[in-house]
């Protein structure tokens, strides 16, 4: 059995990180050729140099920039895929060699290799390369061997065997607790936002963080059966169920290049077979409604104009991993929420303090945090941020499971705990109606008070749900781990239409495909919005998966279609405000170039546009383009 290096392990983890988050090799190529055509472009176009020097500097310009496309075409035709805008690209711009227009065919694929460059920094920009599987799958574990331990890939770990889990670790493998006792952090299975407790007997999952108590393990699955193993099967097999959105481009080409591609081989052959029409001049007309149709401007506007809402989504904190995820936002009817960590805090604090007749807030406070100073437990941190006073000694402190801590101060005994713990003590108490984990206190046998500790909404879950409201979706969704009392109060809060409790992640998964089939009955879509590990199934099952990416696990940020950072749910509002900005211009730059193409064919035809004027046309309608798209830049989309 091999050894297991963590912080080698790390390490590669880290770098496979920082390198997928570069350039990809193939554009950093296309930008080489992009800049070394556009130099020889500019030498060859000088008058300094005869006519054929000068040509020999066109020649190779344009194969710099362009051969890769047209071996691209003539690679296509082989495989029956001939109609595509490379072979039109190709046949366009070698047209324009033919009649010696060496600049137009080299500027034409300069903007049409620009336009690929944009679309794949944009994907790169928006997109977040966290590795799901390196990220989720727990580290290492440490295995017990005849009295000594070893770090081991989980994978090599064998039924049966026995793994030792320290505080702050992650649980490798599902198992039986051997040894020891804990709280343990469920969040990333379950959504349960609480820590359980778990002692000698108790189940221990896999993907769970031990809190503060060294824990020995006798596992029950291998790891190819474990929790996590199932949940990144779930992410799997959830994932294929997305079609990806084919490009209206690419839709588009289909019929638009054999129609111009077939009326410019009508315009070169049927007026001299027909009219005695001179081969020369009318070749010549079918070369320039040629360079005319190349589609230049609707190949990049499309992309740039995705490009600019990306870019403006960006500017808000908001990643789009693809301009499909951008339109797909505008048919959302739907928006399903995981609650914690999302539309709460994820993070426990004491949001109530009642104290007894004769009992003071400060005092209160004050007894329990100094009972519970020893402790990591997360309830007990909340405890001791509330209060900043003065600590007690405290002599004797102990600790029962299941029930809360019990010390001597000042020589009385206090109990701080639940409602077991005053019932055990034989203490007179008022149960609290509070929704939260109630800590009740007692001193000398005497009831004190209690505090509440919860995790709350955050400051703009309920602006959220307000501005999804307005901009016509209703119906909002929250899904959660948590029981019954805690999800109904956080969604009747936040003004919710529908909240779903006690769920497992496959039962998430149940609901949303529910919803995706209810939506989809009117061609609507549904999208999902969590933050952990849990969520992964439902990020990839959902039409559109948001990520919290600020609190949010890595994993669900490699699921998800699009990454909020700030942990701020309002923007998911603010997403579907840009993506339908962004429609609206992809419509306008479509319209335009449409417009202006057709108007300069039919003007090509009857030879009312020489070459340059063509060429002109083409390019001016692509910064125009261009121009319309980067206006997404300097929109204000504060809502």
């Amino acid at each position: 059995m091999k050894s297991y290096d963590v912080q080698t392990d790390y390490k590669v983890k880290k770098k496979q990180r920082r390198l997928k988050n570069e350039l990809s090799k193939e554009t950093k190529l296309t930008i080489i050729r992009l800049l070394v055509s556009f130099i020889l472009l500019l030498i060859g176009s000088s008058s300094l140099l005869p006519e054929p020097v000068n040509v020999g500097f066109f020649v190779v310009a344009y194969l710099v920039i362009g051969a890769r496309i047209v071996y691209t075409a003539v690679k296509n035709i082989f495989h029956g895929e001939i109609f595509d805008e490379n072979f039109l690209m190709s046949i366009a711009t070698i047209g324009a060699i033919i009649l010696g227009e060496y600049p137009e065919a080299i500027a034409v694929m300069l903007f049409y290799e620009l336009g690929n460059v944009f679309e794949d920094v944009a994907v790169n920009r928006s997109k977040k390369s966290i590795s799901a599987l390196l990220e989720v799958k727990p580290a290492f574990a440490t295995l017990k061997l005849d009295g000594k331990t070893k770090t081991v890939d989980p994978s090599e770990v064998q039924i049966g065997q026995i793994i030792l889990v320290k505080p702050g670790e992650k649980i490798p493998l599902d198992g039986t607790v051997v040894l020891g006792q804990s709280s343990v952090d469920t969040s990333a299975l379950t959504g349960e936002s609480m820590p359980q407790n778990i002692k000698v007997g108790d189940q221990a999952l896999s993907g769970s963080i031990n809190q503060n108590g060294t824990l020995q393990i006798k596992v029950s699955k291998a790891y190819s059966d474990s929790t996590v193993a199932k949940i990144l099967d779930l992410v799997q097999n959830a994932s294929s169920k997305k079609a990806d959105t084919e490009k209206f481009i690419t839709k588009f080409a289909k019929i638009y290049t054999p129609i111009v591609v077939g009326l410019a081989a009508a315009l070169a052959i049927v007026p001299p077979l027909v009219a005695n029409g001179a081969w020369d001049v009318w070749v010549y007309r079918a070369l320039i409604f040629l360079v005319i149709s190349c589609p230049c401007a609707l190949v990049i506007s499309v992309p740039l104009s995705f490009f600019g809402g990306i870019g403006a989504a960006s500017k808000q904190g908001i990643l789009v991993k693809g301009s499909n995820y951008l339109e797909a936002l505008n048919n959302v009817d739907t928006v399903a929420f995981d609650k914690t960590g999302t539309l709460t805090k994820g993070q426990f604090s004491v949001i109530q303090v009642t104290p007894a007749n004769g009992v003071t807030k400060d005092e209160l406070l004050q007894m329990a945090a100094s009972v519970e100073k020893n402790s990591t437990h997360p309830i007990a941190v909340s405890i001791l941020d509330a209060y900043t006073g003065k600590i007690l000694p405290v002599e004797n402190a102990t600790e029962q499971a299941g029930h809360g801590l019990s010390a001597e101060v000042n020589g009385q005994e206090v109990i701080v705990g639940n409602a077991k713990a005053m019932t055990r003590a034989g203490v007179e108490f008022t149960e609290a109606n509070a929704v939260g984990t109630i800590v009740y206190i007692a001193v000398a046998g005497k009831f004190w008070g209690d505090l509440v500790i919860a995790d709350e909404p955050k400051k703009d879950a309920q602006e959220a749900i307000r501005l999804l409201n307005n901009r016509g979706i209703h119906k909002t969704v929250m899904l959660t781990g948590d029981n019954e009392k805690v999800g109904s109060a956080i969604a009747d809060k936040l003004k919710m239409s529908a909240v779903y409790t006690n769920l497992l992640p496959e039962n998430k998964v149940e609901i949303v495909d529910d919803l995706l089939h209810d939506s989809h009955s009117v061609n609507k879509k549904v999208a999902f919005v969590g933050d952990g590990i849990n969520d992964t199934p439902v990020l990839a099952t959902a039409d559109i998966g948001f990520a919290m990416g600020g609190l949010g696990s890595d994993a669900a940020v490699e699921a998800a279609d699009i990454v909020i950072m700030g942990d701020e749910p309002s923007k998911v509002a603010r997403a579907m405000k840009i993506a339908k900005r962004t429609r609206q211009i992809v419509i306008q730059n479509i319209s335009f170039a449409l417009i202006i193409k057709i108007l300069f064919l039919s003007l090509g035809a009857l030879g009312m546009v020489n070459m340059w004027q063509a060429v002109f046309a083409d390019v001016g309608v692509t910064i125009i383009a261009v121009l319309n798209a980067i206006r997404l830049q300097i929109i204000n989309f504060d809502n």
